[in-house]
């Protein structure tokens, strides 16, 4: 398709700026989200969670509950166990330290014996309405008998903290160790310059605008169980679900409609959605459950929160020699599937240097707290901030500018492929370029006099890089299918699901692109495992490289066999068949087909050439041997009130290489977002809990401060594209590269305006308060 923009005629397709084609209908209230839908004769479900963090529980009494106005059931450990079914799925594969597996504990829907966070989950209320159900629940008599719970990440592993579990010693998860120790070690040995630091990463929570929630409804006649929930992924959910069910997947059907935001969190089999379907089953009833926001800080998976001790060696000239990583990493009270994975992404330590030798040295530790999952970057921002971070310690201690430093160590782009000091193989990009333009981009060089201006207001400024990179589209796959109906539009069957990303619109500029439709022809469906043939779903920043290319790889067989077609019906060699912007055509006649005629003669059996099958339907899969590695540089400048210690964002610039660009527009979406969620950690964000008590301090918005579009300033974006062969579009995923920039740029430039007061470092979140003391206010107090 074509559409004229000003007096030009463009191709409607990859590249363009085009608005997401979902919007419309979300901002009309067209929605369908899980509490949008309602089930004939469903009823309601609400958790009773528990008021300890770690308590055994000696008896409930539900006498009570079950004779409340409205109740249907009341569930509890128990009524679980007797179901037969599977406990949630939990990953596995790591070791301990001596060699044997990790520890691995039962994950029930409803515990039986002991609790191990605020939180967990004690009882299942079923009523005819979510009051009735609320409302029983407090009727439930529990007897526990509290102990000691253990809260800190740091001490979780000592040998004086509570056990999580009494058979897990020290409450060590797994330790996973990678690099090369031993030349590590060797340099570190000869190193002119030495720079250290404690960090401490600490725990957020994804709160997305749409609250988790599921619906479950059994179905007796067939046996077979249907889930609406809010997820990423619906085929590997499918797959985990059938298996804690204990019933064939063609037994389940998994359904996604709209998801309001996920960011990772809400991907893993929840106990909610066990309980519904075994509430649905029990009853014989659809059951809904939605979470509250309060209830989601009680119960979502939380994210980040470890402690790292690092330390970078360099020689005499500033050349990094090694870099060597110890951290320990909060799981929570109970491992969910993917919450070991960001082990996966200890190669981004690397960064975009020439650091030969690297190692990691991780411990994970159960405590008495949410469990922890993926959450946007899953390990990517963490390893980012870490080396960013030193670098400018580095740089303070031998005298060098800090991009200065990061120009002299980088990758250049005549080293591709480049296999770092940890793990990752990097297969292209121009990072000094980044770097480069990012600084004409923020006018660094005229940052000396706003800093001096700043002075004159009372006002702290301060200039922070980074300089990053990212692994994206992991070695995986994603399918799509086409499916061309008798008029010849067509309906796109995809995988990925999304969660506010534009698949529905990258995707029809993909299709356009290559078939020349118009994206008013084309209708997307995602999320159902009954329609959606195959696929991974969304996560990783994958979807452009894998969806993507599933897309683009349907399109492809759709021309092959259309060609065939138009041959037959224009009478000539398939070779004499040209394709371009949707039209088939031929010098042998003179006659041309558009695709959606073709499309139309293959429904009629008398038009194909023999033996073909009618249709115009194509399915493709996508694998990905390998992944790409999107990069960037950011440029954040910060002012700090001397008085207050309050933050304001004041410039900030990006340069971005995520390859080809599929579409500006979405991509400055993403880049912003992320950007958001990582100046939120850096400066707000901060999940506490009692110390002693495990209660969680930071139960609601009131507590804890979510970024507001008034702590940002307008970002300036540049694309530096470095196309990828790693996949037929060249593209590098997006969704994550924002928070991996972000969160180093923005420390890096808090610190760069508390420098007069001697501040090498400060800790997340950076709130006005800690600031405030950091300049000495408070002293004596």
């Amino acid at each position: 398709m074509r559409v004229v923009t000003g007096l030009v005629v463009q191709k409607f397709g990859i590249g363009q700026a085009v608005s997401r084609f979902e919007d419309p209908r979300l901002v009309r209230g067209g929605g369908r989200y899980v509490d949008d839908i309602a089930l004939p004769g469903m009823a309601v479900g609400y958790v009773l969670r528990s008021p300890h963090a770690h308590a055994k529980i000696h008896s409930i009494d539900l006498a009570a509950a079950k004779a409340a106005p409205g109740v249907l059931a009341v569930l509890t450990g128990a009524d679980w166990q007797a179901s037969g079914w599977g406990d949630l799925p939990v990953p596995g594969g790591l070791k301990r330290g001596d060699g044997s597996p990790m520890y691995r504990p039962r994950y029930p829907a409803l515990v039986s014996d002991r609790v191990r966070w605020v939180g967990d989950y004690v009882a299942f209320v079923v009523a005819e309405t979510h009051h009735q159900a609320a409302d029983a629940a407090e009727l439930i008599s529990v007897e526990y008998e509290p102990v000691a719970a253990v809260v800190s990440t740091a001490l979780a592993a000592s040998d004086e903290a509570p056990r999580v579990f009494d058979d897990c010693p020290n409450n060590i998860c797994f330790v996973y160790l990678e690099g090369d120790k031993t030349a590590t070690d060797a340099a570190f040995a000869r190193a002119a310059h030495i720079v250290r630091q404690h960090f401490v990463i600490n725990r957020v929570t994804a709160v997305t605008m749409e609250p988790r929630g599921s619906i479950g409804d059994f179905n007796a006649n067939d046996g077979r169980y249907t889930v609406y929930t809010t997820l990423q992924r619906a085929h590997p959910f499918r797959t985990e679900l059938a298996g804690v069910l204990k019933v064939p997947e063609a037994k389940v059907r998994v359904v996604a409609g709209d998801i309001g935001g996920s960011f990772g969190m809400k991907s893993a089999v929840y106990n909610e959605v066990a309980l519904v379907l075994l509430a649905s089953r029990l009853t014989g009833r659809p059951v809904k459950w939605v979470s509250t926001r309060a209830e989601a800080f009680l119960s979502d998976a939380q994210a980040r929160d470890n402690v790292t001790d690092a330390e970078l060696a360099l020689d005499a000239d500033g050349t990094f020699l090694a870099l060597r990583v110890k951290t320990i990493a909060n799981v929570g009270a109970y491992l969910q599937t993917a919450g070991s994975a960001f082990i996966a992404n200890l190669g981004s330590l690397a960064g975009v240097y020439r650091t030969p030798a690297i190692h990691a040295d991780v411990t994970a530790v159960f405590t008495n707290t949410n469990p922890v999952r993926p959450y946007r970057g899953n390990g990517r921002p963490e390893a980012a901030y870490v080396i960013e971070r030193l670098i400018d310690l580095a740089a303070d201690t031998i005298g060098i500018d800090p991009a200065e430093l990061r120009q002299r160590n980088a990758i250049p782009p005549d080293a591709m492929p480049f296999r770092t000091g940890l793990t990752f193989t990097y297969d292209s990009g121009n990072f000094a370029k980044n770097l480069e333009m990012a600084l004409q981009l923020a006018d660094a060089a005229g940052f000396p006099l706003r800093r001096k201006e700043a002075l004159t207001r009372g006002k702290l400024r301060g200039l922070g890089i980074s300089n990053t990179i990212e692994r994206a589209g992991a070695p995986s796959y994603e399918g799509a299918e086409i499916r061309f109906d008798r008029s010849g539009t067509v309906t796109l069957f995809c995988g990925a699901i999304n969660q506010g990303q534009g698949h529905e619109t990258v995707f029809k500029q993909i299709m356009c692109d290559r078939l020349g439709l118009d994206p008013a022809d084309i209708q997307y469906l995602q999320g159902d495992t009954d329609q959606v043939f195959f696929g991974e779903g969304t996560g990783g920043s994958r979807t452009a490289t894998l969806g993507g290319s599933a897309v683009d790889a349907a399109t492809r067989k759709v021309i092959e066999k259309a060609r065939a077609i138009a041959a037959f019906a224009l009478k000539a060699e398939a070779a004499q068949v040209k394709f371009a912007d949707g039209v088939f055509s031929t010098p042998a006649t003179n006659e041309t087909l558009t695709v959606k005629e073709v499309a139309r003669l293959a429904a009629n059996p008398a038009k194909l050439p023999p033996g073909m099958e009618p249709g115009l339907v194509v399915t493709a899969v996508h694998r990905a041997e390998v992944e790409n590695f999107p990069n960037g540089a950011h440029v954040c400048e910060v002012e700090i009130d001397r008085e207050t210690g309050e933050v304001e964002i004041i410039r900030y610039s990006v340069v971005d290489d995520v390859g080809t660009v599929l579409n500006p527009l979405l991509l400055h979406g993403q880049i912003t977002g992320g950007i958001a969620q990582g100046a939120g950690q850096i400066l707000r964000e901060d999940i506490r809990f009692d110390s002693v008590t495990g209660e969680l301090l930071t139960g609601s918005f009131m507590d804890y401060a979510m970024p507001r579009a008034s702590d940002l300033c307008a970002i300036a974006i540049k694309s530096n594209p470095v196309p990828t062969k790693t996949n037929p579009l060249g593209v590098k995923g997006a969704g994550e590269a924002g928070t991996v920039g972000a969160m180093p740029a923005i420390a890096n430039a808090l610190v760069d305006a508390l420098s007069e007061f001697g501040v090498r470092h400060i800790e997340m979140p950076a709130t006005a308060e800690a600031i405030w003391r950091a300049m000495g206010g408070g002293e004596g107090v």
